[in-house]
């Protein structure tokens, strides 16, 4: 009788962390931590950089009053992907569930998360995006470390310290790691328009 051909289970990482490991140099991920909002195996995935501030901030672009909670929130780069959107994202903490978040919100509605009590509010141009089967092949490849989010995420900085921080907090061996590495140089960008 002939082997069948070995099926891979399928993996589950939505609402999980992916940190890019430390041999990862290419274009925008070096030294990013990924919140994964999306994944499956038949579409894809679909997440964002939580720890690369632009150097701009959400006033600069909408100069609203109806947005003026938002004003002072930083502007992060969240992937290649259509950066020339801004959109937002809240998370929030449960007891229950972990990290809860709601992504790809438009600005009344991150007005409206800002004032729940516990909820932090992000403002994002760009996404991460993975096709059917190609971040499964990424992580074959040990581009990117999994780790479930802690409550301390929403505590640390999200710039370039949330990196070594994330690592830090998964092992021995990885704090070792992220105590060697150098840091990536910070990414500017802002959004060319702004979602209605």
């Amino acid at each position: 009788m002939a082997d069948l051909p070995r099926q891979e289970s399928p993996i589950h990482l939505q609402g999980q962390l992916l940190i890019a490991d430390p041999t990862l140099r290419e274009g925008i991920f070096p030294h990013s931590v990924i919140l994964l909002a999306e994944h499956n195996a038949e579409e894809g995935a679909y997440g964002l950089i939580l720890n690369h501030p632009s150097g701009h901030k959400v006033g600069e672009f909408l100069k609203d009053e109806e947005f003026a909670a938002l004003a002072k929130i930083d502007v992060h780069v969240g992937g290649p992907v259509a950066r020339e959107h801004l959109t937002f994202a809240a998370l929030w903490w449960t007891e229950e569930k972990g990290l809860r978040f709601s992504t790809r919100i438009s600005a009344p509605d991150a007005v409206k998360h800002a004032q729940n009590p516990g909820t932090l509010v992000r403002a994002f141009v760009g996404y991460s995006g993975w096709s059917e089967g190609q971040l499964e092949g990424e992580l074959r490849h040990s581009s990117w470390i999994t780790a479930r989010p802690t409550p301390e995420l929403l505590a640390h900085s999200h710039d370039q310290t949330l990196w070594a921080e994330t690592l830090r907090n998964l092992s021995t061996y990885h704090r070792i790691i992220a105590d060697r590495v150098p840091r990536a140089s910070p990414i500017r960008a802002g959004p060319r328009s702004v979602p209605s």
